[in-house]
């Protein structure tokens, strides 16, 4: 959830955007799904629950193409199972 937007003056007739967002009602989100079992049955499995803006800033730190779907999919995988975004998992399993 975004909470806050600046606008950061630049060189000449540059400015810089900068926004805050707070991850704290997408992961009481993903707890809440994990805790009611959502999307634990049958072949599909809800892997996870991440935030778009989440998303966004990870295409862009590994240098891809918002249509690069792919590649998308593996930064969110890697990134899902490293521990500092497990919190956003619905479902422990591998995949």
């Amino acid at each position: 959830m975004q909470i806050k937007e600046e606008f950061i003056d630049g060189e000449g007739d540059t400015f810089h955007v900068k926004t805050t967002f707070d991850p704290t009602p997408d992961l009481n989100e993903a707890a809440l799904l994990r805790d009611a079992g959502v999307g634990l049955t049958g072949e599909h499995r809800l892997v996870g629950s991440v935030p778009a803006w989440l998303v966004d800033q990870w295409v862009k730190e590994a240098g891809l193409a918002h249509n690069d779907n792919e590649a998308r999919k593996e930064v969110i995988k890697r990134k899902l199972q490293s521990g500092e975004f497990s919190k956003f998992r619905v479902w422990d399993g591998n995949y």
